[in-house]
């Protein structure tokens, strides 16, 4: 059985009526696969995955479609939530890696704190166990000192580390599915692999599988077991 499950999925800007800027998507994604979301800047991919944590902008809309998600407690239509459903599964059930850890992580708050909020806001008691299981996914991904990254602010750490941070903040509830949005972008060549490896390591270890939005086809052979390629909000080949 599907882990996810997407039907039928439009996205449109504006009101009621107006054509989609994604149409018709429908794909599937099993327990520990690794499906990527091909295709040039506009085509929709970064939509889709936000769909699916609503995180849309607000003057996007879902016209119609379900992604249907196998949660602990049976399939629930991401699509559908009640708000107060929803904030249970993401975060920790369904996480997002973002495009750029400046953007994502908060300047004002360390990092050790903004990792720590994940567990606090999924019901992890505070105190030392919190602290605990963050130091242990610092030190997982990589973290050369992990009491050292518990207390830094974001702009004290270099762009590789930050998003490894980043991915840390993704990772710590041991989430069953990871929407990764160009998680490698604005990193140089060599740190862009130490963190991709780093990405497949931490998804065996945890056994979450990941959508994988990107343009680089050099990632797409390294890591993903199913390609899906966009354009112009639709799907034009889906393959191994």
């Amino acid at each position: 059985m599907p882990l996810l499950s997407i039907q039928d999925l439009a996205i449109r800007f504006g009101p009621k009526g107006t054509k989609p800027v994604v149409d018709g998507v429908s794909f599937s994604v099993e327990p520990g696969e690794v499906v990527a979301l091909v295709g040039e800047s506009g085509s929709g991919k970064t939509l889709i995955g936000k769909s699916l944590i609503r995180l849309l902008p607000g003057s996007a809309h879902i016209d119609r479609g379900t992604a249907m998600f196998e949660d602990k407690g049976g399939a629930v239509d991401l699509l559908n939530l009640r708000p107060a459903e929803l904030r249970k599964i993401r975060g920790a059930r369904v996480s997002m890696i973002f495009q750029e850890p400046m953007s994502a992580l908060s300047p004002l708050h360390t990092v050790g704190a903004q990792v720590a909020e994940v567990l606090h806001v999924h019901g992890h008691p505070p105190g030392e166990t919190v602290k605990g299981l963050v130091l242990s996914i610092f030190n997982e991904v990589g973290f050369p000192s992990p009491e050292r990254a518990w207390s830094a602010y974001p702009f004290e750490l270099s762009g590789g580390l930050r998003q490894r941070a980043v991915i840390a903040m993704a990772m710590v509830a041991n989430p069953a599915l990871v929407i990764a949005d160009e998680p490698t972008t604005a990193l140089d060549v060599t740190t862009q692999a130490m963190v991709l490896d780093l990405l497949n390591r931490l998804r065996r270890s945890h056994n979450s599988a990941v959508i994988l939005i990107t343009h680089d086809l050099g990632v797409v052979a390294n890591m993903a077991d199913k390609v899906i390629v966009l354009r112009k909000g639709r799907i034009v080949e889906m393959g191994s």
